[in-house]
């Protein structure tokens, strides 16, 4: 191993635990779970914005894949009345989903499956949001094509549908870590 790769490999490593040291606890990057996919949750204002690109009114039914604590289910119930379902396979999370949805006066808008995204039926889906990697996003796509309506709109926080380009992309100002990118693709 070249000792310049390893110095830089090591001081890198450093200052990214330096920059994690003065992030507040709630804003550590990630959470694993165990999954395929770690636990991120996603800044609200990002998540309203996802929600303002995918046009959300009422009338539409939200699938959130890999809803993690709910965030983005709970807020679209909460601004537009929608009915909104989690998708999750973190059994914690679900359960802390639930909990959050009925504190936040919700619960009867939304529900929370322990679930895993690749065998849901998100047929009744008029807005899909997602916020994975983009190998799991690629696993997707046959299923939007698949089980979506045309006019169904999906939004994706960060990471592209490979292969599948958006018909809008937007970028937010984030964080010290990373801007945020939002995608939104509409079945035809």
């Amino acid at each position: 191993m070249n000792s310049n790769m390893f110095l830089t490999g090591s001081c890198l490593a450093r200052v990214f635990l330096l920059a994690l040291a003065f992030l507040p606890a709630c804003q550590l990057p990630a959470v694993w779970t165990g999954g395929e996919v770690p636990f991120v949750p996603t800044p609200v204002e990002v998540v309203d914005r996802m929600l303002d690109m995918a046009e959300v009114r009422p009338g539409d039914l939200l699938y959130d894949i890999g809803s993690g604590d709910g965030a983005i289910v709970i807020r679209a119930a909460k601004r537009f009345g929608v009915k909104a379902v989690g998708i999750e396979i973190d059994g914690d999370l679900v359960a802390r989903s639930r909990r959050r949805a009925e504190k936040e006066g919700v619960g009867h808008l939304v529900e929370f499956r322990e679930q895993d995204a690749l065998k849901a039926n998100i047929s009744g889906a008029t807005v899909v949001t997602l916020y994975m990697l983009p190998e799991f996003n690629a696993k997707l796509r046959p299923i939007f094509r698949r089980d979506l309506k045309p006019g169904a709109r999906i939004v994706s926080h960060d990471f592209p549908v490979e292969g599948w380009p958006p018909i809008k992309t937007e970028q937010m100002r984030g964080d010290f870590l990373h801007d945020h990118t939002i995608f939104l693709w509409k079945i035809e």
